[in-house]
């Protein structure tokens, strides 16, 4: 006696790919004054784009363009081998492969890559600098003190 019939169908089974729904990119949103800002992780100002005015983010951007004017983050900056700023930098964290005209102020980390070319003064606690990177200018290396007293 069988105990199960047959005459079922058998079926391959399918593969069950996750999908997830991907967001459109954003761009950014130019404000009032001719501010850039970009608030999503990982942004790209990428080759051929020419800015003149501020740019703002919060977490990652990419500048391998020109920009000319001031760019303030509270994340990590990445200056590519095609950008040229002139402009003041102030950043958590900032890496330079292109030519930067201007000072970078880094909360944390500057590191200066073989070819970069940067014209200004550079101050973080943190300075990186590769033998064949091109630095005029002066170097602030300090840590904040922590728990300065107040009299």
């Amino acid at each position: 006696m069988q105990m199960f019939s047959s005459s079922r169908k058998v079926e391959p089974a399918m593969p069950m790919t996750a999908t997830e729904p991907t967001a459109p990119p954003v761009a950014p949103k130019p404000a009032g004054n001719s501010t850039v800002e970009t608030s999503h992780t990982g942004g790209t100002l990428s080759s051929g784009v020419s800015i003149k005015g501020n740019v703002k983010f919060s977490k990652e951007l990419l500048v391998d363009c020109e920009v000319e004017g001031k760019i303030e983050a509270t994340g990590r900056l990445t200056i590519g081998k095609n950008a040229k700023i002139k402009g003041e930098i102030r950043t958590k964290s900032v890496i330079v492969d292109g030519t930067v005209e201007g000072n970078i102020t880094a909360a944390e980390r500057c590191e200066l890559r073989a070819g970069c070319t940067v014209h200004g003064d550079i101050e973080a606690p943190r300075l990186v600098v590769d033998e064949a990177a091109s630095f005029i200018g002066s170097a602030k290396i300090a840590t904040p003190k922590a728990g300065a007293a107040t009299t």
